[in-house]
Order: structure tokens, then C-alpha cells, then sequence
């Protein structure tokens, strides 16, 4: 193959002409010679590439001919097919197979001293991949010690060739500024949308108030951006909340001036909406994850509700955050920028506490006025409870829902999915596990014969391998054994569920039991759940992870702000300690409070968002070998490393548990504010060199894992 920089395996005269241009110290540029006496482009003959190839010691441009046939084809931003790999020599092919990438620039010269392979096709001629959209994409790779590459294909969707040929919709005309509507609510709601209409970059933390009108408020912002002649863009974390902020942007835009980007469209329409916003059809869009590199002109927002939703971090490498993304996106544009939710994170607590954003909440007398009444169960309710120390639903839960149900739906917060999916021994309480892998055996219904929730093995004749007892008790009970024995404790109520399996949009305003999963909980049509139930709080406070009270106050605060006002009987049941931070902050309704007191504590600690972290986990000798040769900033501190647990067969693995039987490590490096940059490339620089010398096995390197417990 010839590329200019050939990060593959080079030829012999390849790597013969790179040592003779470095001994005699030549720094001229030449023009590429003919491919096999091919005519060239006249003008700009050298296309440089970004191949699709997500390897950090890949992740640079690649020099290629431009056939003189495909000169006015092949432009800056469209998809390409290149030869890469083993390499070619003049006048015969030695391997390289076709790939895809993306021409980043069209030039007169190369940097590579040998023949330069010629492009080998043009893909199409739509310019997907713009200059703009290619700096965020760098600087995404950069901050996450990711491969450019990667994150292009993040920002860039498959290529749906009818998609192209249709053509997109006629640009919509002008708007007219919306009023403010909600945001007359929040004392300085009405200058934040005034700031958006003169053309400004306000930066924002909103504290949304409880209730149904946070989509129509976060619609009036984006409208008002839009009235201002500038784009906007809002990023939900699923498509339910995504349909909600689009239905009430056409209610006051109309269709013609955005559209609703997220994977439920399906790849042709998807890619057809986003093509509508390249080519500059729309500036308005709505979605979820992806549409945080959505190709919006002259943004003049950048907007994210629930931050702290982990549907916002991405799954695949380099695993950027949409909020990262949007706040580095909203710096390179110049653009406003609205952080919203119900609840609200260290990292956001910390934009506010450092003076780069400005708090955006109402005044206590308009929370207390539309937040429900929350009570919890305390000592003096044990006292004259027997059974509220031992009940799953003490005395009070049944009394809210009795109440609740006289007046319309209940709403009930069940934290695990499932039936009973943990069992442990009546007699001696052993867990219940699987005779093969020895994972935890779960209950899937009344009538179900137990099945192990690794590897699927039916157990029909369990005995307790400790005492030998038969008999069973649920440890953990899931939403469907709840449903079940609220179904017959009222049984002329119908009861409805929610979860990740078959998740209920809306639930209409009369009477029902709504038991849901968190983040699955419907919207009620009519004024709200007549009341809530929080169930075993326990199971969110007491996981082992940096976040997880945060977490807890946000799952209970969503589940909460659909409830009605306390002046209209809404009332909320929180069952978990009532001491604890979190329940207090959900009783005050006090989440920017709660956010503050975290980062505080984290501050104490030097944990994330006060310090930035990454993580380098894999095989011993290859987190020693990373470590060993990355020059990291002096003020980074490593902890560790300490052993992960070893992957057993058939338990399901989430993206970085060591393969089953392996034995990996964990480190994590440390730096002050200021030094995530450097750790980023000291980080990223060294696993390149790694991998390019193939020096073992190689390790997974996280910036910003979501969890150090």
C-alpha cells in the first residue's frame, strides 16, 4: 500500500525510502509520482485520508493519489475506499484490503517519499464529515485517549445510499420568538431566554421544578434559539423523553424547523433526518445520545436534561458523555448551553461552584407549591407499627395507597426487574445457586421451575447444600412479585408494570397500581399520580459505588415530579433510612443542595469531578507494561493496582470485566484540575508505542470510568 505514513506493515522499498529521506534530514514535500502511469488530479493530486481503523497507534491521516477521474468526486468530508494493509509496490500488489474512510483534505504534496497508492473509489459525493464536526470529533478523541476513528463513526451514520438521493425538505421560514411561558416561574428563567434571543451564550444549571412542564420549557428554549436565526440542539436520554421535547417544540414551531433524531426511526430514516441537518435544511434537533455530534449550523444552544442518566455515557470507545461532548462542542461554537433535570450532578454542582455556569432554579415558595407531599417512615411510626421494622409495606404505605387509589393512579418504584431475583435458604439463608456455574438462582414467576440468572439451567429439585433444607425465601423481590401481591391485596384494581422489557408511554388519570422499574415509570394524562411508593431504598443506597446516593436522589426525584402537587393530596412514600442525606434532600426537595454537599465530600476525597481519573485495567503484565512506559504528568497519583475479580463462565460481563477465568488488575491514575489533558495523552501515547512494537498483551485504558468502587 503507499500511504504517507504508513502505520501498517510497510514494504521493504517503503521502509528503504523513509530511512533515506531521515539520513539525509529532507524536509521537502514532494508531488506523488504515478500510480503504474495513472494521470493524476492536476491541481490538488494528494488526498489525505482517515481510514476506519480504530487503533490508537493508527489514529493519523494517511496520504493517497487522486486519479485524475475521480478529481472533482473526491472532496473534503465525503466516504472513500482505500487499499490498506500488507502494502503495494509499483507495478504489482502485495495484499492491503479495501476500507472505508473519510478524504480530511484535499493537497499539492505529500510527506511520504514513496509511490502513493491511488484512491480506489469514491463511496458518494455527500460531504458528511465537515471540518467543523471533524474538530469535535478530535477534540472528543483527544480528551477520552481515543482513536479519531472511533469517534467519527459515533458522530458519522451508516451511509443509506436512497437516503441520499432523496431530497431534503425546504428550510422552514422565519420564526417568531415564543413568550416564556414556564419560565416565568424561575426568577431568572425570562432573562435566560432574552440572552438566547439577543444572540448570546448564557450557560445554565436548571433545577426543574416538579410536574409535567419541563418538555415545554426546554421547547421554548430551543424555539427561542431558533426565532434568533441560530440552531439548537437538546439530547434527552431515551426516546420517551425525547418524543415528549418534540411534541412540544412543533406545538410551537411547527414541523418544518427540526427534527427527531434517535435509533427508533430506523437506519434509513435516521440517516435521512440527519442529512436533512448537514446539508442545513433544519438547525433544530431533538435526540437522544448520537445527536450530541448531530452537524447543526451556527449552533446557538446546546442543551442536556438528566446528566446523570447512564444512557448518556456510550458504550463503545471511546465511551464519551454526551455532556462532555456538549460542553467542548458549546467552547469550540460559541454557544449557550442548559444543563436541566430534576435532579442534579456533582459535575454540573461544580460548573456552578467554579462560576462557568449560572444557577437556574425557582424560588422555595413556588417548589414547596408544586412538589408533593413526601413523608417516610421514622422511629415513632416503627414504634406504634410492630411490624413497619420487618414489613416490606408498613402501615403508612398501605394507608397512602388506599388513599391514592381513591382519587387515581398510584405510582409504586420497584428498584429490581423480575420476579424473585435473588433466593437464599429459609432455614439457614444460603444463597440459592446454580449446581453448574454456580450463579445465583432465580425465581421468574409463581408456577416457574427456578433458573440460574447466568446460564439459563433450570433447577427443579433444589436442596440447600448447607443444611439440606428445600424451602426457599426471596431476598430480593422484583416488580413482577410486586405487581402480584398488590394485585391481590386490591384486587378490584387493575395494576399495570413498566420495565425494560415492555415499558407503558402514558397511563391514563383513573384509578390503577403503575408498579414500574426505575427510569420506566409512564406519564400519567391527567394531573399526576395520585400518590407514590418508593420501595427498598436499600437496594439503590446500598450499592458499592461512588454515585450511588446521587443516583438514588435522581431516580426518586423523576419518580416523584410526576406525582401531583401536596395542596392536591399528592403524596410520596419514601422507604429507606430517614436520616440519610439523600431521603432528606428528596423530603426538601432540595437537589442542588445535595449536588453542593457531594461535591464537597468528593473535594475531601480528591474524587471525580474535583480530580480526573482513568483507569487501565487487563492482564497484569500489560497494566504494568502501560504504566511503566507512559510519561504521565507529575502530579499524577496511581492507585494500585489491585486484582478484578475473575470472570466466571456464564455470568453476563459488562464492558471492561476481565474474560471468564482471566486474571486482570485495575489502576487508577489521579490528577488535579487542569492535568486530564496530559493524562489523556501521556496515556494514549503510550499504548500506541505498545501496540505498534506488539509488546503483549495490550490493556483498556477508560478516562472517566463511571465506576471506582
Amino acid at each position: 500500500m503507499g500511504e504517507a505514513q504508513s502505520g501498517g506493515e510497510r514494504t521493504g522499498e517503503q521502509l528503504a525510502l523513509l530511512r533515506e529521506a531521515a539520513r539525509r534530514g529532507s524536509t521537502a514535500r514532494a508531488r506523488p509520482r504515478t500510480w503504474r502511469g495513472a494521470a493524476l488530479a492536476g491541481g490538488l493530486p494528494v488526498a489525505r485520508v482517515l481510514v476506519d481503523k480504530g487503533l490508537v497507534h493508527l489514529d493519523r491521516y494517511f496520504d493517497y493519489a487522486v486519479p485524475a477521474a475521480m478529481d472533482a468526486e473526491a472532496q473534503p468530508g465525503v466516504r472513500v475506499r482505500v487499499r490498506f494493509g500488507a502494502g503495494q509496490r509499483e507495478g504489482r500488489r502485495e495484499g492491503g484490503r479495501l476500507i472505508n474512510g473519510f478524504i480530511v483534505e484535499r493537497r499539492a504534496d505529500s510527506d511520504f517519499p514513496g509511490v502513493l497508492a491511488p484512491l480506489a473509489q469514491v463511496l458518494s459525493t455527500e460531504r458528511v464529515l465537515d471540518p467543523g464536526l471533524l474538530r469535535l470529533c478530535r477534540a472528543v478523541a483527544d480528551r477520552y485517549a481515543g482513536a479519531l476513528a472511533d469517534v467519527v463513526s459515533l458522530a458519522v451514520p451508516p451511509r443509506m445510499a436512497r437516503a441520499e438521493r432523496a431530497p431534503s425538505p425546504a428550510p422552514g421560514g422565519a420564526l417568531p420568538a415564543p413568550g416564556p411561558g414556564g419560565w416565568a416561574r424561575y426568577p431568572h428563567g425570562p432573562g435566560f431566554l432574552d440572552a438566547l434571543a439577543r444572540g448570546a451564550a448564557p450557560r445554565a444549571v436548571w433545577s426543574a421544578l416538579p410536574g409535567p412542564g419541563w418538555p415545554e420549557e426546554l421547547a421554548r428554549a430551543l424555539a427561542t434559539t431558533l426565532a434568533a436565526g441560530r440552531g439548537a440542539l437538546a439530547v434527552l436520554p431515551d426516546g420517551r423523553a425525547a418524543a415528549r421535547v418534540d411534541a412540544a417544540l412543533a406545538a410551537l414551531t411547527g414541523r418544518d424547523h427540526h427534527v427527531l433524531l434517535t435509533a427508533d426511526a430506523g437506519p434509513e430514516a435516521r440517516y435521512r433526518r440527519w442529512l436533512a441537518i448537514s446539508r442545513g435544511a433544519v438547525r433544530g434537533v431533538v435526540g437522544t445520545r448520537a445527536a450530541m455530534f448531530a452537524p447543526v449550523r451556527d449552533l446557538g444552544l446546546a442543551a442536556i436534561w438528566d446528566d446523570g442518566d447512564a444512557a448518556h455515557r456510550d458504550d463503545r470507545a471511546p465511551h464519551p458523555h454526551a455532556r462532555e461532548v456538549l460542553l467542548l462542542r458549546a467552547t469550540q461554537e460559541n454557544a449557550a448551553v442548559l444543563i436541566g433535570g430534576h435532579a442534579l450532578t456533582a459535575e454540573a454542582a461544580q460548573l456552578v461552584e467554579s462560576g462557568w455556569a449560572r444557577p437556574l432554579a425557582a424560588g422555595r415558595e413556588t417548589v414547596r407549591a408544586t412538589a408533593p407531599l413526601i413523608r417516610t417512615v421514622g422511629d415513632d411510626d416503627e414504634a406504634r407499627d410492630e411490624a413497619a421494622r420487618s414489613a416490606r409495606l408498613p402501615t403508612l404505605a398501605w394507608g397512602v395507597l388506599r388513599d391514592g387509589l381513591a382519587r387515581g393512579p398510584v405510582l409504586v418504584q420497584v428498584p429490581r426487574r423480575g420476579y424473585a431475583p435473588r433466593l437464599a435458604c429459609a432455614r439457614c439463608r444460603t444463597p440459592a445457586r446454580c449446581g453448574r456455574c454456580h450463579g445465583p438462582l432465580a425465581s421468574v414467576g409463581a408456577e416457574e421451575t427456578l433458573r440460574c440468572g447466568w446460564c439459563g439451567t433450570e433447577e427443579p429439585d433444589w436442596h440447600c447444600a448447607e443444611c439440606g433444607g428445600a424451602r426457599l425465601r426471596a431476598v430480593v423481590v422484583g416488580a413482577r412479585r410486586t405487581a402480584e401481591e398488590l394485585g391481590r391485596a386490591f384486587p378490584a384494581v387493575p395494576v399495570r408494570t413498566s420495565g425494560r422489557d415492555h415499558i407503558l408511554d402514558t397511563v391514563p388519570d383513573r384509578p390503577a397500581l403503575v408498579v414500574s422499574t426505575p427510569g420506566a415509570e409512564p406519564v400519567p394524562e391527567g394531573p399526576g399520580y395520585a400518590a407514590a411508593l418508593l420501595l427498598d431504598g436499600w437496594a439503590l443506597l446500598g450499592r458499592p459505588d461512588l454515585r450511588a446516593s446521587e443516583e438514588a436522589l435522581r431516580r426518586w426525584l423523576d419518580a416523584a415530579a410526576l406525582v401531583r402537587p401536596g395542596d392536591d393530596g399528592g403524596t410520596v412514600v419514601v422507604l429507606a433510612e430517614p436520616t440519610l442525606r439523600p431521603v432528606q434532600s428528596l423530603v426538601r426537595w432540595d437537589p442542588a443542595g445535595h449536588a453542593r454537599r457531594e461535591l464537597t465530600d468528593r473535594a475531601s476525597l480528591g474524587f471525580p469531578p474535583v480530580s480526573r481519573m482513568a483507569a487501565v485495567s487487563g492482564p497484569p503484565e500489560a497494566v504494568e507494561g502501560l504504566l511503566r512506559a507512559a510519561a504521565l504528568p507529575d502530579s499524577a497519583e496511581t492507585l494500585g493496582p489491585v486484582p478484578l475479580p475473575v470472570g466466571e463462565p456464564g455470568r453476563p460481563r459488562r464492558t471492561g470485566d476481565p474474560p471468564p477465568g482471566e486474571r486482570w488488575e485495575r489502576a487508577l491514575i489521579r490528577v488535579p484540575p487542569g492535568s486530564g489533558t496530559a493524562l489523556a495523552a501521556a496515556l494514549k501515547t503510550a499504548q500506541a508505542a505498545r501496540l505498534a512494537r506488539r509488546e503483549g498483551p495490550w490493556a483498556r485504558v477508560r478516562i472517566d470510568p463511571p465506576d471506582i468502587g
